[in-house]
């Protein structure tokens, strides 16, 4: 099988332990940026073309999509999908997961834990009345369009969170407000979904006087077993969008567990060193049983 990561860069630590799975496993690996990828669109049907030559006989993808190319990134995925190859994560789903707002309303509508949130239009003087639908200060503002915990700022109280949400009005920044969950203490869970199961989870606490735990602001994992609550809140929060590999983040809170946020292109680092599983191969595997289902239905209908 010829499976192709869809990276920007063959030495992300994910990257480059995908594709020692994918040979371990006796498959042909090839990684492509799909920054470099020409998409196209004509009667005889979707091709891309890398690096001047024509992609061919590829039966797989595993997208790893940063943020900042999610539209053209997205599209890449679709053409490959278009052209017969399976995705580990499905382009609309990571469409879906990107647009953080529309991910928290589906999240909302599957009936699922999440802090309380409020979102609304560039009004003058209304930023006392967000900060008052989300039971007041402290409360947490984030940006809609910040990844890997920035863009997100705690305000301790009234006055500093109608400056600071003043402050992105004024750019003209689209913004939601949250409530502060005081008894998470600055830690989150993230649970590693593959294929319907969770196959890792790791507790992110935030380094000393600070509220965010990304690991990338200083924060450290350990490797955490799940309650039965949580476990379930993480697998509906994958189904309702539609992601069979997702990251899942969540707040322990006296009120059970809150998602605050689902990846379609968890970094395996933090979750691998952690828990000591082999979540690459976990990847793969799923890979080889999708692909495999997919051909026996072709010959079954042939």
């Amino acid at each position: 099988m010829k499976i192709a990561i869809l990276s920007r860069n063959s030495q992300l630590y994910s990257t480059k332990r995908l594709n020692e799975a994918i040979l371990a496993a006796g498959h042909e690996s090839v990684i492509i940026d799909h920054s470099l990828c020409d998409i196209i669109i004509e009667q005889e049907g979707p091709s891309i073309i890398y690096k001047g030559e024509k992609v061919a006989g590829v039966d797989a993808i595993i997208p790893r999509i940063g943020a900042s190319v999610t539209f053209y990134g997205t599209a890449v995925v679709r053409q490959f999908e278009l052209m017969g190859a399976f995705s580990a994560v499905e382009s609309q789903a990571i469409v879906r997961s990107r647009d953080k707002l529309r991910s928290l309303q589906i999240l909302s509508k599957a009936g699922l834990g999440m802090p309380k949130t409020a979102f609304t239009n560039f009004s003058k003087g209304g930023e006392k009345t967000l900060i008052e639908q989300v039971g007041g200060a402290p409360l947490i503002i984030k940006l809609l369009e910040g990844t890997q915990g920035l863009g997100v700022v705690l305000a301790e109280t009234k006055k500093a969170g109608q400056s600071v949400i003043e402050a992105f009005h004024g750019l003209k920044a689209r913004i939601i407000v949250q409530e502060f969950i005081k008894e998470a203490k600055g830690a989150d869970i993230r649970a590693f979904i593959v294929n319907g199961k969770v196959v890792g989870a790791m507790k992110r606490q935030g380094a000393e006087g600070e509220f965010r735990s990304n690991l990338h602001r200083g924060g450290k994992a350990t490797v955490i077993r799940l309650s039965r609550a949580e476990k379930q809140a993480a697998l509906g929060a994958a189904r309702a969008l539609g992601l069979d590999i997702a990251g899942v983040d969540m707040l322990q809170s006296a009120r059970g567990p809150l998602i605050l946020e689902v990846n379609s292109s968890p970094g395996l680092e933090g979750i691998e060193k952690a828990t000591g599983v082999n979540i690459a191969g976990e990847i793969v595997k799923y890979i080889e049983e999708s692909v495999n289902k997919k051909t026996t239905k072709r010959k079954i209908r042939e």
